[in-house]
């Protein structure tokens, strides 16, 4: 008997393809649409029970194959569309900080580390993604302890470099040289505090009760960011999107939730165009007022410098976002961020005036206002395997984090 092949539609974009050879398809077996990408999984399940009862033929549909007596039934995968959301709000983190501050005051600093982790942990728990929030585990000891691991083993040596020979009142050349090493010092300081925050934080962090983790190695990251940072200075800024394209492609390829692994596929050349643009009307924007300046005799002109070099460096740190986590990804899914240059630009201009109205009280509004901008901003499309992602946590030492509180360093919101 013959087999007629079975007909189907993409459920995304709605083209119709046709089975070769439907008695060889194997149950669960994926697909992808070639014209549009999405992915399908096909249920071969048997034929009675596809048609109720026993028969020769089925109605309205292909004949079964008689070798198997089962016929296929597709089963498309559709892309579905997670949305994170937050739930938190101003007066709760400003009740907090209060109590931070207080009891940060009246142990002469000591609290700091454990208010760090309450707000933190507040942060956390007030984010939600697919119905589950996140978590937070880390505490105010291992930042303790990370803070006085990096203060001995980092801090003092790049203060002695940079401080003592002026005391002693070396020889220029002296002090000269041991500056120069203090800065290189401070360079590689900042690439471990950068990747080993990052690796506590994500080890702290969970999600549906799996930990995310970071598995780079601590040298390769060196290796990228001094790298990266000398060329910058040597190209006088044209390697600049191709040094913050592979920092990030290194932080992101290297972090796990559970065991699926993100990915991230970005280049420098896009970004380019964009920075160079910024970069011209920026040289631009110097130039006019200081000329305007010059010929006037007045520096009234100058206070416009703000009001344009600001929009644009926020019009291209807006690209930038949008750029790094459009080409984020998590197993099959991907992120998809809307940032615009005119909302960012719009949201920091209404913090700026709401820390002067404030006297900077207002900072848990402002830190609620920048989350809930990029949460609301930022969507996850695309098959998530949850059921099948498994706890793989691994151990992260607090000496990087340490480091960053004691930098001023980090990864928040990258």
């Amino acid at each position: 008997m013959a087999v007629v092949a079975q007909r189907f539609e993409c459920q995304n974009c709605w083209t119709r393809y046709q089975l070769r050879d439907e008695g060889a398809l194997r149950d669960e077996a994926t697909s992808t649409c070639p014209k549009c990408g999405a992915r399908f999984v096909f249920l071969v399940v048997p034929y009675q029970q596809r048609n109720g009862a026993a028969s020769s033929g089925a109605v309205g549909a292909p004949q079964p194959s008689p070798s198997d007596g089962s016929a296929a039934r597709l089963r498309p995968a559709r892309s579905t569309i997670q949305r994170p959301s937050f739930h938190g709000v101003g007066g709760s983190l400003f009740g907090i900080q209060i109590v931070n501050v207080f009891l940060t005051l009246l142990t002469f600093g000591l609290y700091y580390f454990w208010g760090k982790v309450r707000v933190r942990s507040y942060l956390f728990s007030q984010t939600e993604m697919a119905g589950d929030r996140f978590a937070y585990h880390g505490t105010g000891k291992e930042l303790l302890s990370g803070f006085l691991k990096a203060l001995l083993v980092f801090g003092l040596p790049y203060m002695g470099l940079t401080y003592v020979p002026g005391f002693l009142e070396a020889d220029q050349w002296v002090q000269i040289a041991l500056s120069s090493l203090g800065a290189l010092l401070l360079l590689l300081f900042l690439a471990i505090a950068t990747v080993g925050a990052r690796r506590y934080r994500l080890s702290r962090t969970s999600w549906r009760g799996i930990r995310f983790s970071f598995r780079g190695r601590t040298w390769g990251f060196v290796k990228l960011y001094v790298k990266g940072v000398l060329l910058t200075a040597l190209t006088l800024g044209a390697y600049y999107t191709f040094f913050q394209t592979r920092r990030q492609g290194f932080l992101v390829s290297h972090s796990y939730f559970g065991n699926q692994r993100f990915g991230f596929d970005g280049h420098g050349w896009a970004l380019a165009p964009s920075f160079v643009l910024t970069l011209a009307l920026s040289v631009a924007a110097i130039i006019i007022p200081s000329v305007l300046a010059a010929l006037s005799r007045s520096g009234v002109t100058l206070l416009l410098l703000p009001l344009t070099l600001g929009p644009l460096w926020i019009w291209f740190l807006a690209k930038k976002q949008r750029y790094f986590w459009d080409h984020t990804s998590l197993g099959e899914a991907r992120f998809r961020s809307t940032i615009t240059g005119r909302g960012l630009l719009n949201l920091q201009v209404e913090n700026l005036f709401l820390l002067i109205l404030t006297l900077g009280f207002g900072w848990p509004w402002v830190a609620i206002r920048n989350l809930r901008y990029i949460l609301t901003n930022l969507t996850l499309e695309g098959v998530i395997d949850l059921d099948g992602t498994l706890q793989e946590a691994r151990a992260a030492a607090t000496t990087g984090e340490g480091l960053a509180d004691f930098l001023d360093t980090g990864f928040d919101l990258d």
